[in-house]
């Protein structure tokens, strides 16, 4: 029970001080002092307690959708491993119920940026799903690889690569954490694929698709954004972290792997600039590319040759 109620906080707290630090990492290459970590937290109770501005032509998915991209998001997060590389609820694949919760909370915020009339949320709703549906693929195919060599079809076979892939599981490990990594990148649309402190529509993708939300739709809407990007973190965590370490421990390592996940994610977007949107699909496909490494590592394990 205490270890549950320990992923709870981490779920709805950790991803604000994610922010926070990559925010924080920013400011630090940028020659500044930069706001507190905690400010993500204060800007989201700051919203919550703001008037609504919504649009007459708007209709009720607008008004329901940012609800459910959050509790879509919250129940997903129940079925992946966090502190002490253990979910709240196991079962078996899980994970494919874990992909198909998020990509509810896509579609809901698709059709709420559709529903504005808006061309450029239009423009920006478009561009998410074509990014989507390069990323899922990818996905499925390195956690059904990782879950075949392990024979667990559950996220727990993701701290069992190395026991169960002899020479090939450091490989395996290196591929499956940058494909992750990639997704995080992506999924959370962070440079270089997006900017999210950009304010031109041409070139925004997640955040002009939110430009209409306001007040405390605008604040569920940005903290599910963050407890995404803290679940598929979670799921580098599960290979990297060692199985059976004290609670204590694990729980140590998992919070200073987030930070350290934060701070490279802050230091890309310092050090580097968005790319050109025509050349986006190059840089999601590579993706695609390291699960495809993986799957062969793991048919090289399994059959031989």
């Amino acid at each position: 029970m205490g270890l549950k109620i320990l992923n709870l906080i981490i779920v709805l707290f950790l991803p604000f001080l994610m922010l926070g630090v990559i925010k924080k990492t920013k400011a630090f290459w940028g020659g500044r002092y930069g706001a507190s970590v905690f400010q993500p937290l204060w800007d989201f109770i700051k919203l919550m307690k703001k008037d609504f501005v919504i649009s007459k032509t708007t209709s009720g998915v607008f008004k329901i959708a940012p609800v459910i991209i959050l509790s879509s998001t919250l129940f997903a997060a129940l079925f992946v491993p966090l502190a002490a590389s253990s979910a709240i609820i196991t079962i078996p694949a899980g994970f494919i119920l874990f992909a198909y919760i998020l990509s509810l909370s896509k579609f809901f915020s698709l059709i709420s940026a559709m529903d504005t009339g808006s061309s450029f949320e239009g423009m920006g709703a478009s561009r998410e799903a074509c990014f989507t549906t390069i990323v899922e693929p990818a996905f499925f195919m390195l956690l059904a690889s990782v879950m075949a060599l392990c024979g667990n079809f559950t996220f727990d076979s993701l701290g069992k690569i190395i026991q169960n892939s002899g020479g090939y599981g450091v490989l395996i490990c290196i591929f499956a954490i940058l494909v992750l990594f990639i997704m995080i990148l992506t999924e959370g649309s962070r440079v270089p694929v997006d900017d999210p402190a950009t304010h031109l529509e041409l070139t925004m993708i997640h955040e002009v698709m939110i430009l209409d939300n306001s007040a405390a739709d605008l604040a569920i809407i940005s903290w599910a954004s963050g407890i995404k990007m803290l679940l598929l973190s979670s799921l580098i965590a599960a290979i990297v972290i060692p199985q059976g370490l004290s609670l204590g421990i694990s729980a140590l390592l998992y919070i200073a792997l987030m930070f350290l996940i934060s701070v490279v994610i802050g230091t890309i977007e310092s050090a580097t600039a968005r790319i050109r949107m025509s050349h986006v699909f190059e840089f999601v496909f590579v993706m695609s590319s390291f699960a495809l490494v993986v799957l062969s590592l793991v048919v090289a394990r399994m059959f031989g040759g």
